[in-house]
């Protein structure tokens, strides 16, 4: 329950287009995905994998986001105007990120290992960003609209462009 209060006061501060915590809690797609990725997670650490991964399937059809059971997700995350979004198996996200609709959190290579990011407290991921790899966002960092990053981005940095220009 204080989890559940949590998300809707985040989504509130990180929306202003959302009125009022019963129209987030009814209309918003991320939060949702959030909550059954919780669901997910637990079957997914339970060692139910097929379960879990019907799961979060049933949700990349029902909301546009697909978040894999075995991501770990931070609390008062929120997922902006989300289709589109891919969380890969080994990412981690911190506490209260923000990630915009299409930001994908890829793996780089195909084995078994830690191959999606670690996003660490309070980062902003634009719409269209692609973070791809074992690489490491620092907290409070912020990567602009459809960057491309492949490599570690420093705490409170300021990431534009395709290329991940850091311009502070």
């Amino acid at each position: 329950l204080i989890r559940i209060r949590e998300d809707i006061q985040a989504g509130l501060a990180k929306d202003p287009a959302t009125r009022s915590a019963l129209e987030l809690f009814l209309t918003s797609p991320g939060l949702h995905a959030l909550w059954s990725h919780q669901v997910a997670h637990m079957l997914w650490n339970w060692g139910l994998h097929i379960p879990a991964r019907i799961h979060s399937q049933w949700t990349r059809f029902w909301t546009g986001i697909e978040i894999h059971p075995a991501a770990q997700i931070g609390r008062r995350v929120v997922i902006d105007h989300g289709m589109g979004v891919v969380i890969g198996e080994t990412a981690i996200i911190g506490d209260d990120v923000l990630i915009y609709h299409g930001v994908t959190l890829g793996g780089k290579i195909n084995d078994t290992v830690k191959r999606h990011p670690t996003i660490g407290n309070n980062v902003m991921l634009g719409a269209g960003a692609k973070i791809i790899g074992d690489i490491e966002i620092g907290s409070g960092a912020q990567i602009g609209a459809n960057a491309v990053v492949t490599k570690s981005i420093p705490s409170g940095a300021v990431i534009i462009g395709p290329q991940a220009t850091i311009i502070n």
